[in-house]
């Protein structure tokens, strides 16, 4: 009995340190999906860009026009004020700065830069990631 203890005691410690990320590795996976985003929304792809936000109700964006809730509600704000390849242009986000809250939640403050033909429109952000089933999603931006 002592043995299965053991043999089960050990196989926990091992499964659970296998599944644990590192801080580096979390922060590359967070910026893959800023990256992701960049493509997306350089693409007037709207939805791949929405693809980096939790597709919640719970999903929060404050911008200029103020609180929006939900992830269809979101996506249907960008779409109303990005409407062509135009508007959308090419975007290019700076971070400078990405920061830990927990082991499932992170902060990244940053700039956007989007270089378009109906004119450049630059701005700051600030985001937050948690890693929801295994992935990371933004659960919170504040834009503006």
């Amino acid at each position: 009995m002592k043995k299965l203890f053991l043999i089960c005691s050990v196989a926990f410690v091992l499964f659970s340190s296998c599944s644990k990320t590192t801080e580096q590795e979390d922060k590359n996976a967070i910026i893959t999906v800023m990256n992701t985003q960049e493509k997306a929304w350089s693409n007037h792809d709207l939805e791949g860009f929405m693809e980096g936000y939790w597709k919640s109700d719970s999903l929060k964006f404050y911008g200029s026009s103020g609180l929006t809730y939900g992830w269809e509600k979101t996506l249907a704000n960008y779409k109303k004020g990005y409407p062509t390849k135009e508007h959308t242009g090419t975007l290019k986000f700076k971070i400078n700065e990405l920061s830990k809250i927990s082991d499932d939640a992170y902060y990244v403050m940053g700039e956007y830069h989007l270089i378009r033909k109906v004119g450049k429109a630059d701005g700051v952000f600030m985001i937050i990631f948690k890693r929801i089933n295994g992935h990371w999603k933004i659960i919170a931006d504040t834009s503006c």
